[in-house]
Order: C-alpha cells, then sequence, then structure tokens
C-alpha cells in the first residue's frame, strides 16, 4: 500500500510540473539576474538541417521556464537552509559584464609582452591599502566564485579578480595614443577604477582573488609623461570604512564616485564643491547585480539603500543620444538628441536604481552648465564612470560622457567640434585590462561607423595601432582562482 501512495504521489508532481513547464506562459525577462531570456528562433531549412534550431528551441526551453525567478529563490533558500553551498574544488570565475582578458601586454605564461616601449619608472606612489575593516571574518564561495563576507543586513558580495601584475599595458598606451594624437590642445587623464574585493576581502579568501594593486601601478608605469594618471586607489582606501562601495552589487555607490571626482578635478586643476552644495536622495530596499550572479538568498535579504547626490546651486541641461542595439550589443542606429533630465528617479525597491545617473549605458551624454571657465571634458568610461559626471557640474562648462561600447563618431572630429579641453580615462580594472575596451578605444580615433553585417573597409592607420597593441590572442587568465 505505501508503494502505492509513493507512486501516486511521484506521478502528481510529475504531472504538475509537466502542465506547468508545457502550458503555463514563459517567462520572458529575469529581474533575478538582470537579463532578457532567451526567445523562440526562428526557422530556416538551413538551420534546421545544420543543427542549430533544434539546439536553440532547448537553449530556449530551459530558459525561458514559467515562474524561472520563483524557482531559483526558492532553490536559494533551501540550499540556505541545509548550508549547502558550491564546492571550493569546482569554483568557476564569473565577471557578469566586467570582462578580463589576456591579450593586453601579458602573456598566458605571466611574462611582460615586449610589445610597445620598454617599462618607464614609477611616477607615482600608491601605497598598499590593509584591510582593518573585516579583515578577521569568515567567507563563503556561492556560485560562480562570489565571495560571500557578513551575515545579515551587512553581508556583501565580491566579484574575485584573476589579473596579473604585468597586465593592462594595452589601456595605458590607449591613454598614450590620445595623448600623441591630440597633443597640448587637450590634457588626457587616465584613471584605473579598483573593486571591492580589493578592500574588503577577509584574510582567509585573499587565496581567491588576486591583488589589483600591482596591476594598477603596472598602468602608471606604462603612461607617458604627458599623461596625467589619477589615483582613485588610495583614495577610495582612505574611506573605505564609509559605503564607498555597494553590498549587493559589482559597482561602487555614488560615495565612491564623489571622492574619486574630488581626486579628477584635483589633478585637473579645476574647482570641486563638496557634499553640503549637494541634496542628499535614497532610494530605499536596493538589491543589486550580485544577488543574480551569486544565486545567494543572503543577498536578497539583506537590501541596501541607494544613496545618490544631486547638486544644488548650478544650471545644467542634458542631451542625450540613444543607441539602439541588437542582441549582441552591437550599435544598429542612433536616434535624434533630446534633452531630458540627468537624475531618474527609481521608486524604493527597484533593481535598476544604479541607472540614476543618465537612466544608463546605451547613449551618448552632453551637459552643459552654468559653469564658465572654458573647460570641457569627455569621460570614457564602463557603467563605473556614470558616478563621476554629476559631481563636475561645478568644474567644467561641459561634460561629455561616452560609453567604451556604443560611440559611433570619429573621436577626433568631435573633440575639435565640441572645443574639448580634457579627456578622462575612467574605467573599474576589470574594463581597463580588457581588449575590447582599448580596442574600442583606439577605434574611436579613426571609425567610420557601419551597422553590423554592412561592408565596412577599417582604415589603415586604425590597423596599425590595433595590431600594435593586439599580438597576442585573447583568453580568460587562467590564474582567477
Amino acid at each position: 500500500m505505501k508503494h502505492y501512495i509513493y507512486i501516486t504521489i511521484v506521478a502528481v508532481v510529475f504531472v504538475a510540473f509537466a502542465v506547468v513547464f508545457d502550458t503555463f506562459p514563459r517567462s520572458t525577462v529575469s529581474e533575478l539576474e538582470k537579463r532578457e531570456l532567451a526567445t523562440f528562433p526562428k526557422f530556416s531549412w538551413e538551420r534546421l538541417a545544420d543543427g542549430s534550431f533544434t539546439s536553440d528551441i532547448s537553449t530556449w526551453f530551459s530558459d525561458s521556464e514559467p515562474f524561472r525567478d520563483v524557482f531559483m529563490t526558492l532553490s536559494m533558500q533551501v540550499k540556505d537552509f541545509i548550508a549547502i553551498a558550491p564546492s571550493d574544488d569546482n569554483v568557476k570565475f564569473h565577471a557578469g559584464d566586467m570582462e578580463l582578458e589576456k591579450g593586453d601586454g601579458e602573456h598566458a605564461d605571466g611574462k611582460q609582452s615586449t610589445t610597445g616601449k620598454a617599462e618607464p619608472k614609477d611616477s607615482m606612489t600608491i601605497d598598499e591599502y590593509e584591510n582593518h575593516i573585516n579583515a578577521d571574518e569568515n567567507a563563503k564561495i556561492a556560485n560562480a566564485g562570489i565571495i560571500i563576507v557578513g551575515k545579515g543586513d551587512k553581508v556583501r558580495a565580491l566579484m574575485a579578480y584573476g589579473g596579473g601584475p604585468k597586465g593592462c599595458v594595452g589601456y595605458a598606451q590607449a591613454a598614450n595614443k590620445y595623448k600623441e594624437v591630440f597633443g597640448d590642445k587637450v590634457n588626457i587623464y587616465c584613471m584605473v577604477i579598483p573593486t571591492a574585493v580589493e578592500f574588503y576581502c577577509p584574510d582567509k579568501a585573499k587565496k581567491r582573488t588576486n591583488q589589483q594593486l600591482p596591476t594598477i601601478r603596472n598602468v602608471v608605469a606604462h603612461l607617458n609623461p604627458g599623461v596625467k594618471p589619477v589615483d582613485v586607489y588610495t583614495t577610495l582606501g582612505k574611506h573605505a570604512n564609509e559605503d564607498i562601495y555597494l553590498r549587493t552589487d559589482h559597482h561602487w555607490s555614488p560615495l565612491g564616485g564623489y571622492y574619486a571626482a574630488q581626486e579628477f578635478a584635483r589633478v585637473a586643476g579645476v574647482p570641486f564643491k563638496d557634499l553640503s552644495h549637494y541634496e542628499r536622495r535614497v532610494v530605499h530596499g536596493y538589491v543589486g547585480s550580485m544577488y543574480g550572479y551569486s544565486k545567494d538568498i543572503s543577498i536578497k535579504n539583506a537590501p541596501e539603500d541607494f544613496v545618490y547626490y544631486v547638486p544644488k546651486g548650478v544650471e545644467y541641461t542634458t542631451t542625450y543620444t540613444n543607441y539602439n542595439i541588437n542582441k549582441k550589443y552591437q550599435v544598429t542606429s542612433e536616434g535624434k538628441p533630446f534633452t531630458a533630465p540627468f537624475f531618474f528617479k527609481y521608486k524604493d525597491g527597484h533593481g535598476g536604481a544604479y541607472c540614476t545617473m543618465m537612466g544608463g549605458d546605451t547613449k551618448l551624454t552632453q551637459v552643459r552648465t552654468s559653469t564658465h571657465n572654458g573647460r570641457r571634458v569627455i569621460i570614457l568610461k564602463d557603467s563605473f564612470g556614470n558616478m563621476l559626471p554629476g559631481y563636475l557640474f561645478f568644474s567644467f562648462e561641459e561634460v561629455h560622457v561616452i560609453d567604451s561600447r556604443y560611440f559611433t563618431k570619429d573621436i577626433i572630429a568631435y573633440v575639435e567640434e565640441n572645443k574639448i579641453t580634457d579627456i578622462l580615462f575612467a574605467n573599474n580594472i576589470f574594463k581597463a585590462y580588457s581588449s575590447h575596451t582599448y580596442g574600442s578605444y583606439l577605434r574611436f580615433l579613426h571609425q567610420q561607423w557601419h551597422r553590423p553585417g554592412a561592408d565596412s573597409t577599417k582604415p589603415e592607420k586604425m590597423k596599425r595601432d590595433s595590431v600594435k597593441l593586439k599580438k597576442q590572442k585573447t583568453e580568460k587568465p587562467d590564474s582567477i582562482l
């Protein structure tokens, strides 16, 4: 009799899951993973013959399961309840949108590339940071190698770093190239933004991540004398006991961006206003990207305040040009310029609060301020750089924000047309390490934009510059964990 009851229960569960997965509406967006899910593939006889159509159907079926986020959250809650964590023996590195590659001055064996000039001496001393905040805490390794530190409402998720001490040369050489092209007419600055793991990784988990300071020092060592380094590593280290990084997101916080912008203004020799000239605003209950990356329920259960600062006493007008992109994140077209607020308002608990500044990345942003000092800056950035421009309205007459992934114009012509006086490279260390990033910055100097799939001819000068910096094949480093 007991066997029949067991078989009946299993059968009911099986039928229930079959009904749910085969008949209920498919999920299209995952708030947990912060991405659009796979869509049903387009049919063609060629794709059917080569097997790609059936493979894509399998991907769509598993990726768009009904109630995907509900089931994933339930799974995390069960694992947390029975204290099951991913095994340390099979930890993989995951960087989300912060891709890290070899090929920009470091070979796979760790030897320094001979590409470019001989390594100059470090012209700026950057002191090593010593963790006095949570050095003695325990840590666990969650999904994708994410390091989870702390408990309760103080829990923090850290993304491990796998770069080497001789990497990131291409980023420095891209800044050098801009100085060579623009000469004395434009000031060039180079900022490498460290991530939270550098300041908050407990001693017991340090074997899971590499130090970022040696890489940053290597960038500074390869900058030509005309390029001005901006040391935000030391600046952020001095304020590490403040909320300069988000606990539940892989980004830094607006407060971290404030201190970095202050240091940049000092190096650039422009005015800067302290936080008494800003209005403090808060989005309560924010849970960022690290919940989706780590798949650790403790991150969801520890929401934080997303605190940002809106300048007072300065007038500014923000103009955007939106880029339309395809699923491969290629720009397919661009819209007409339009004016809109610089600061977007999000409700409490909204997972998109990091997009408060400018509403995201897929656009060209131009801010004209009431500060009349003849200084106009371009910020060449990734998503970390979004935290900087809002603090520079007192410092520059114009602030132009260009993302490394979505710019379609010739930047030489752009600089001339807009009378740019300063260019700041501001990228987190993962993006600075990536050949895609510095390759894009080189392409900006001579690019002729074509829609994806159209015939295009890369200018010979840009070919030479690109080959000069990309002789090695690019691959993810094998020394990450």
